[in-house]
């Protein structure tokens, strides 16, 4: 640890209570390798990783020789953005004790502060803007279909990269949905080889004021209107959906995924933390031990794991 930042690891004795780090700045894994899985004094902790591969929740199952390594993957993620993960666990500890849309604001709040952070600075600048052509095809599709309405995105060559103009056609579509008359199941999906690779990493950083990108992100959260549906909401997922592409659908009631779907949270890496809803949609659907697990370590989550956990409720044969 450097500067009151990193990860803390203790190795959880099944004969006793283990006392979880306390520092705030640190990352807090609890590890369990042998015994009965503790069942107490588990509230402390940011991760908890076990050795059993079917723990339950909130553990994450990891095979016994998987251990070590993924203490080590944790340790270089954190070591490589130390702000970005402390802030990550800060907001996850928080964000159940919140109602969603209180968690949406602190997550919001967040993600804008890193935004200015030496950390996203860095990235970004490992990682320059690329010049693409124009493209002004619509990002979103609105119709009804079968006595619902289908919410897709339509941005297939970049596989449904979220810019700033998906966001607010999204936004849109959502908040037509929420005063359509006919009170219509509402059905998200998106066209081409993903649902949606997340958001459109040519504008991370583009807003140069800090607060302003916080105004907007809450004024137009897909996120957050998602939820708002209540038993309306279904997404249905398929292909990669990084970042937005799960934090958002994770907020629908119903979310089915095909077969071979895979999910993950790439920004800590990037200096941020996930910034489209998922410290709020995430953690209400796998716990926020898991969620934190996602975030910092940047896993891929296969849809099996995914449907075990809770991230999706059945798979399906397409989107």
């Amino acid at each position: 640890m450097s500067g009151g930042l990193g990860l803390a690891v203790a190795e959880i004795d099944p004969s006793e209570q283990t006392a979880p780090p306390t520092a705030e700045g640190v990352v807090r894994v609890g590890v369990h390798r042998y015994g009965a899985l503790p069942a107490k004094g588990l509230e402390g902790f940011d991760i908890l990783l076990s050795a059993d591969p079917l723990a339950p929740a909130p553990w994450v199952g990891l095979a016994p020789d998987g251990v070590t390594a993924t203490i080590q993957a944790l340790r270089t993620a954190v070591g490589r953005q130390p702000v970005a993960a402390a802030v990550a666990a800060q907001v996850y500890r928080m964000s159940l004790s919140l109602d969603f849309d209180q968690a949406l604001l602190l997550e919001s709040l967040g993600y804008s502060m890193l935004l200015a952070s030496e950390g996203f600075r860095t990235w970004r600048a490992a990682n320059p803007v690329r010049q693409r052509p124009v493209n002004d095809r619509p990002r979103v599709a609105l119709t009804r279909q079968d006595g619902s309405l289908s919410i897709r995105l339509t941005r297939p060559n970049v596989r449904n990269a979220v810019d700033s103009r998906m966001r607010d056609e999204l936004a849109e579509a959502l908040e037509f949905a929420a005063i359509d008359p006919d009170a219509a199941r509402v059905i998200l999906s998106g066209e081409g080889p993903s649902f949606c690779a997340g958001g459109d990493l040519d504008e991370f950083g583009k807003a140069e004021d800090p607060g302003q990108a916080h105004a907007i992100r809450t004024l137009r959260s897909a996120t957050r209107l998602v939820n708002a549906l209540g038993p309306r909401g279904a997404a249905r997922l398929h292909g990669a959906c990084v970042g937005a592409g799960i934090e958002i659908p994770a907020a629908a009631r119903v979310v089915v995924a095909r077969a071979g779907t895979v999910f993950r949270l790439p920004e800590v890496s990037m200096g941020l933390i996930p910034g489209a809803g998922g410290t709020a949609s995430i953690p209400r659907r796998v716990g926020r031990q898991r969620a934190c697990y996602m975030a910092i370590s940047g896993c891929e989550l296969d849809v099996e794991t995914a449907l075990r956990w809770g991230l999706v409720d059945d798979l399906a044969a397409g989107p």
